[in-house]
């Protein structure tokens, strides 16, 4: 009895970290995912930083942004959607780096990616007993989400690059897989699927998905995109999370302030 109370005790140390899974969750997700294609590019390719320089400037970003994240002992939307940017860009140059400079298939990267996420999810439930982001009040619950959320980047990345690989899709037309999918996991869980499951399919599929758009919207009409470049678009997507976060934190609409027991 004594160490059941104990664990409850430390669970209900901070309120949950994570923000209620709303259309605006979403909405922030896939633009994030956007920007991490864009914005890497631009970074990399555009102002000619180079892959590595690249990689280590966000990641050195990310360092400090996940050291903001873990000291906060509620969900803050700024720090939260913050990192989650960072993330999705590094998440980006994981993939990019073993493609274009370990020049590592595809496929490879897919099948590898595709396997520490299952072992994540399996240490994470052996540990913690659950996978549901509405129990992220503990550190070690949040950082395994954490490290989920990277990998599943780096893995969306992967996939995402391989199906254009694999079909020569135009950058419109390649957009309508991943929708398709999204659409059939919001059916599947409409029609009793699991919720836990349900949730990190789809923040999978998001990432192609918003590469995706990305590439659309910067491509050149030549290449059957818009021609708003990497620049354009990492600009119109970041000022587009910036004013929804703001209005997050004023409506405090996506707020959960509370605890869940660690045995849940």
């Amino acid at each position: 009895m004594a160490t059941t109370t104990q664990v409850q005790t430390r669970s209900r140390v901070m309120l949950n970290k994570v923000p209620e899974v709303t259309v605006y969750f979403w909405i922030i997700k896939i633009l994030c995912t956007t920007v991490g294609e864009s914005f890497a590019d631009y970074i990399n390719e555009t102002l000619g930083f180079g892959l590595t320089n690249t990689t280590l400037a966000f990641s050195a970003a990310l360092v400090v942004a996940m050291v903001v994240q873990f000291r906060l002992r509620r969900y803050v939307p700024s720090a939260y959607w913050l990192a989650v940017v960072l993330i999705s860009v590094v998440g980006t140059l994981l993939t990019d780096n073993l493609t274009d400079a370990r020049g590592v298939p595809l496929w490879v990267s897919t099948t590898v990616f595709s396997v520490l996420l299952a072992v994540v999810f399996g240490v994470w439930y052996a540990r913690e007993r659950t996978l549901s982001i509405h129990s992220i009040v503990t550190a070690p619950r949040e950082a395994f989400y954490w490290l989920t959320v990277l990998v599943t980047f780096a893995l969306g990345t992967a996939t995402g690059d391989w199906t254009l690989e694999l079909t020569g899709w135009s950058p419109g037309a390649s957009i309508m897989l991943p929708l398709g999918l999204l659409v059939a996991v919001l059916a599947a869980w409409r029609l009793g699927a699991g919720p836990v499951l349900s949730f990190w399919l789809a923040y999978i599929l998001t990432r192609p998905l918003g590469a995706n758009i990305g590439d659309y919207l910067a491509s050149s009409h030549a290449d059957g995109g818009l021609g708003l470049g990497t620049f354009g678009t990492s600009l119109l997507f970041l000022a587009t999370i910036l004013a929804v976060v703001v209005f997050l934190t004023v409506t405090d609409t996506d707020r959960t302030e509370r605890t869940v027991p660690a045995e849940l």
